[in-house]
């Protein structure tokens, strides 16, 4: 019985000499805690050099040098949820926060 692998796959690129596994892998965490089995994988791929990328079915949609560090959860969330289903609501990631309701 084979695997039928329909949905988008994401790519975390760290680097290993800055020991950026955990960071990595608690994205991945949190992206198929959300997106599930709307994701066909969420591959962790060891590089070096400062390397910190994710790419979405080949595309970039962070990068550590270009976006100006790592992203937190909720960007990286809405970010997926934008390409795999704008329509998508992620709860309260897409509320206000309570203290940009009260200004």
């Amino acid at each position: 019985m084979g695997l039928q692998m329909t949905g988008p796959r994401i790519v975390i690129t760290y680097c290993t000499q800055c020991q950026w596994l955990l960071r990595a892998g608690w994205l991945a965490q949190e992206l198929l805690s959300t997106f599930g089995t709307d994701l066909s994988e969420v591959a962790l791929v060891p590089g070096t050099g400062g390397v910190f990328t994710i790419s979405y079915d080949g595309e970039t949609i962070w990068e550590r040098n270009a976006d100006g560090g790592f992203p937190d959860a909720k960007t990286l969330k809405r970010r997926v949820r934008d390409r795999l289903d704008p329509s998508r609501d992620l709860g309260h990631l897409d509320r206000p926060a309570r203290r940009e309701l009260k200004e």
